[in-house]
């Protein structure tokens, strides 16, 4: 059974690097650029970005035709509506009947509400990333218009913000349109729901129909951890570049330009100001973020805003020589708290092992950078957040390696590290003498 289970986990890895490289082999064709074919290498990296939810780019997307832009946005959509939603799909629609070690896989992910209604729940999400976007499309059609894009550019737009992407067909992207308040306030709307997870969405909406009289607990933890990040990074940032990058702003502006990076630093990759611009304490700022990144089962990365929660709890609420911890009238089991700590360490290691490999790649080629100029970048591809200080198209040939399996393990690899082994060895009957140490 063991050993079954680690072969269903597999199913949503090979998804992605199928999905992956088909999107590379299409956009490596002539078809796919105006300016010539891309390398295959730069392919591979727009495709994992893309099915990443990334949104780094070593090529403008204005420069790929349309079929490359059509390409992008599906490689956007299929990954965008997540590791969650596909795994599910994948399992559940081939078979009538879900086994009991499939109902597991999925529940990891998805919490108790899959357990009877999971067709339900796909239906559900489906249906509302397809209506996010085309309401929000139909919204934002008449301010692009009137700067001559299309409803297509809308789409795009909409798809991108949604899924948390980043990707954008509007030149010079976000930053040309940092006064627009629609379209500002409409994309920021898009990250958040496509952020805050399906499962908190689906919750709500069952909330608000009366079908449920309160919202679950983890519903609560997702709200109030995201609530509390968007206002506080917002005062950070407002505070910190008011008189700085924000300097030439209107107070209405600089007020929603601290709000949009508070909200695009954790789980996408648009931005009305460039990064470059911000000052180090900004800069800084926006790297908690991205590491932090979106929820569970969302269309975001990072180690999680639930993982950042019940970390604070460890900090603060665990008492000395106790195993569990009460919040709201809940207990925290020891397991949530040892999988809130792995997800840390592995985000961190993942982290640090792409930094450093990248330093020293771009040190072997003679293009030196700094060390917080890597780090953010290697962040932002871990989080699947795509926002950059602009050196992503002039790295070599290792270094966008690194960054394409940092995305790749921000977005698929906690299913990598957590895929047990094919063997298993037999339960010891005796127990082992405590491990003692001091901390």
């Amino acid at each position: 059974m063991s050993s079954r289970i680690g072969k269903e986990k597999l199913i949503p890895l090979l998804y992605f690097l199928g999905t992956i490289l088909a999107g590379s082999l299409l956009l490596v064709l002539p078809i796919s650029s105006k300016e010539g074919s891309l390398s295959y290498l730069d392919a591979l990296f727009e495709a994992t970005s893309a099915v990443c939810v990334t949104g780094l780019a070593v090529i403008d997307t204005t420069k790929l035709s349309r079929f490359g832009q059509t390409v992008i946005i599906l490689l956007i959509q299929l990954g965008g509506l997540g590791i969650v939603t596909f795994s599910t799909l994948y399992i559940f629609m081939p078979r009538r009947r879900v086994s009991v070690t499939t109902h597991g896989m999925i529940r990891d992910y998805t919490l108790s509400s899959v357990e009877y209604r999971t067709r339900r729940t796909i239906r559900e999400i489906v249906g509302w990333t397809f209506g996010f976007e085309l309401i929000a499309s139909l919204v934002i059609w008449p301010t692009l218009a009137r700067n001559g894009y299309s409803f297509y550019d809308a789409i795009f737009h909409s798809i991108s913000a949604f899924c948390n992407a980043g990707f954008s067909t509007l030149q010079s992207g976000m930053e040309s349109f940092r006064d627009n308040v629609i379209l500002n306030v409409v994309t920021m709307l898009l990250i958040v729901f496509g952020g805050i997870g399906f499962i908190v969405l689906q919750d709500m909406a069952r909330f608000f129909k009366k079908e449920k009289r309160h919202l679950s607990y983890h519903s609560l933890v997702v709200l109030r951890t995201t609530s509390a990040l968007i206002v506080l990074g917002a005062i950070v940032f407002y505070l910190l570049e008011h008189n700085h990058a924000y300097k030439e702003m209107s107070q209405g502006s600089k007020i929603m330009a601290a709000f949009f990076q508070s909200i695009t630093s954790r789980t996408c990759g648009f931005d009305t100001v460039p990064q470059a611009n911000l000052s180090g304490s900004s800069q800084l700022a926006t790297i908690i973020l991205m590491f932090i990144g979106a929820s569970p089962g969302s269309t975001g990365g990072g180690i999680k805003t639930v993982t950042l929660y019940i970390l604070i709890l460890v900090a603060f609420r665990m008492r000395e020589g106790g195993d569990t911890i009460i919040d709201r009238y809940r207990t925290v089991t020891p397991n949530t708290v040892f999988k809130a700590i792995t997800a840390l360490v592995r985000g961190a290691i993942i982290v640090l092992f792409a930094t450093a490999i990248l330093l020293v790649a771009e040190r072997a080629s003679g293009h030196t950078i700094g060390l917080e100029t890597a780090v953010f970048e290697c962040v932002s591809a871990f989080g699947t957040v795509g926002l950059s200080i602009g050196i992503t198209p002039y790295l070599t040939a290792v270094s966008k390696l690194v960054l394409i399996a940092a995305m790749f393990m921000g977005r698929a690899g906690l299913f990598v590290l957590a895929i047990p082994p094919s063997k298993y060895s037999p339960e010891p009957f005796a127990k082992y003498p405590r491990a003692d140490v001091l901390l």
